[in-house]
Order: structure tokens, then sequence, then C-alpha cells
């Protein structure tokens, strides 16, 4: 079974490694010893984790979609007809094209919160 250090199993989570102890710390996630006695996460026991975590957090205000990532407007390129609206949500920078109406009537501008509601039909799987 794969097994995760603090540092990786904390950046797949998106958190700090200090955010990742503390859930191991105060009970809320399981983790072993290894032969150096270094903690280390099962993963299974970090999949479950997330889902448990993304299952409490989750709303989706009525929508079917439900790849939504939370994050920032870090850039907005408004165009004759569109915008290109640019997110930074954790560790991931998001691209999308809207209608400059839209981005307009949203007030969208860098360091607005927003959100990238992700549906699609065609996602392409990578393992690294």
């Amino acid at each position: 079974m794969r097994t995760y250090r603090i540092g990786e199993a904390a950046a797949l989570m998106g958190v700090s490694a200090d955010t990742l102890r503390r859930w191991v710390d105060g009970g809320r996630l399981h983790a072993e010893r290894d032969e150096l006695g270094r903690r280390i996460i099962p993963g299974a026991d970090l999949a479950s984790f997330a889902r448990q975590l993304h299952r409490t957090e989750r709303t989706n205000n009525g929508s079917s979609a439900r790849n939504r990532l939370s994050g920032i407007v870090t850039e907005v390129i408004l165009g004759d007809v569109s915008a290109q609206v640019e997110i930074q949500a954790g560790p991931f920078r998001v691209v999308a094209m809207v209608s400059r109406e839209s981005a307009e009537e949203m007030e969208l501008e860098p360091g607005v919160p927003a959100v990238a509601v992700i549906k699609s039909t065609n996602v392409v799987v990578e393992r690294p």
C-alpha cells in the first residue's frame, strides 16, 4: 500500500505540513510510524479523510456541478465581447473565459473571492 510522508500528504491536501500534523495530533487523521520513526499516512486513510473533509465542506447551492475550487481572482483581461478570468485556488491556477457582461456584472477584479465551478464531459487523469 502507498504511504505518504507528512509533507507529501500536506501538498496533496493543499495545506501546510503544520496543519496536517495538527490533524494527526488531534486524532482527525490516522498516521503510523516508519522504520525511522517518521510519521507516515497510509494512502487509503488519506483518501478517506480527504473525501470526508470534502463532504463536510461541500455546498453546491443547487448546482449539479461537483467540481468547485474556491479561490481569489488574480487577473481579469476584458475584451470586446469576452473576458479572461484567472483564479488562484490554493495551489491551482484556473483560467476561464466568460462574457464581458458577466465579468462586469459580477464585478470581477483582482483581489475578489471567486469559485471556479467546473463541469466537463472530458477529464484527463494523469499519474505523476
